[in-house]
């Protein structure tokens, strides 16, 4: 879990990053900014308020960490914030120049920030926030005039409670590729790798959370794609499977895989065909999942969603099936050449 409710601002530089495909410039300021208190406030709540969550990442080191600018730059930083904010800024503004190639990518204001007393995992620590705004919003402004009469005029500016781009880097496990939160609101597309992949450069984070996402997304994919199509299932078994892993996930706070395939599956083989697709996922995705650690209460919490059995009937009806596959026949009338379910229950409400 994090926090930066009671952060400080201490050390701001700000640019304007334009898009090089479409020839626009990189304008690099010839200093930090001055901060003062009454405008470190709304900076604060812009730049952080929209990071929550617990799905975390860390950047990558496929060619090492000496290759990643933005890690390098980061390092620097946190090695000596005053001396370094600065020239590190500018290092991390002209690789995002340098990466911002596609012609959707909007030209913004960069900062980077040096914030202390945030919060992580119950330990307090310093980190480094880069940010871009990109959008702009009309609002108007209202003037008092002569006669109890006003003035209004229009103009542009950024939202606050919108933050376009959003990276935060925790001075912790330096070694691994520190913690980072990122935020990303506005981009789709192929334009929407150039923040994540071509200028941070970031893989997530192996922790609770990705443990849980991933697994939580095998035993989905098991239910509702490869047992369909390696043995004759009807909607209604499959339903039936997937209230018993929603069961299984509400009731364990420990993942087991043996366990996990006795009590969802209960048959020796669907279990032995569940341990092959979960080793054929982790070949596929480069990764390696332990049978046995305890789950991220909000990856739980978001895998809730898609692990809901409904059935939908042509453009008719919808059915949530909750569970008790006994009270639930699936039958044809062949006088009128259809399907049919007949559920059994014992009050209407």
């Amino acid at each position: 879990m994090m926090t930066c409710d009671d952060a400080t601002l201490e050390r701001l530089v700000l640019h304007r990053v334009g898009n090089k495909a479409n020839n626009e410039s990189l304008h690099l300021s010839k200093a930090p900014y001055i901060l003062n208190s009454d405008i470190s406030s709304v900076l604060l709540k812009y730049f952080t308020h929209p990071f929550k969550g617990s799905q975390y990442y860390v950047f990558s080191d496929e060619r090492g960490f000496s290759n990643n600018k933005v890690y390098n730059a980061v390092s620097d930083i946190f090695a000596n914030p005053a001396d370094n904010l600065y020239s590190s800024s500018c290092e991390i503004a002209t690789h995002l120049f340098d990466v911002s190639l596609h012609p959707n990518i909007k030209a913004g204001e960069l900062y980077v920030t040096y914030l202390q007393n945030c919060y992580l995992d119950g330990e307090i620590m310093d980190a480094v926030g880069i940010f871009k705004s990109e959008t702009r919003q009309t609002y108007l402004k209202i003037y008092p005039e002569k006669e109890d009469t006003f003035s209004i005029e229009s103009d542009e500016g950024i939202d606050i409670n919108k933050l376009d781009k959003g990276c935060l880097v925790f001075n912790k496990e330096k070694e691994e590729g520190y913690v980072v939160a990122i935020v990303d609101t506005i981009s789709r597309g192929n334009e929407a790798v150039y923040w994540t992949d071509d200028f941070l450069s970031l893989m997530q984070r192996q922790d609770s959370y990705f443990k849980t996402d991933n697994m939580l997304n095998i035993c989905k994919n098991f239910v509702t794609e490869y047992l369909p199509q390696e043995y004759e299932m009807t909607r209604i078994d499959q339903a039936d499977l997937l209230n018993r892993n929603q069961e299984f996930f509400k009731e364990n706070k420990n993942f087991d895989t043996d366990m996990y395939s006795e009590k969802v599956f209960g048959d020796d083989e669907f279990s032995e065909q569940f341990r092959k697709f979960k080793q054929a996922y982790e070949n596929e995705n480069g990764m390696q999942l332990q049978d046995n650690f305890i789950m991220n209460d909000e990856a739980l919490k978001r895998a809730s969603r898609y692990l809901r059995s409904v059935i939908k009937l042509d453009k008719n009806f919808t059915i949530y099936i909750h569970g008790k596959r006994d009270r639930v026949e699936v039958g044809e009338d062949e006088e009128k050449g259809l399907r049919y379910y007949k559920f059994y229950f014992d009050k209407e409400s």
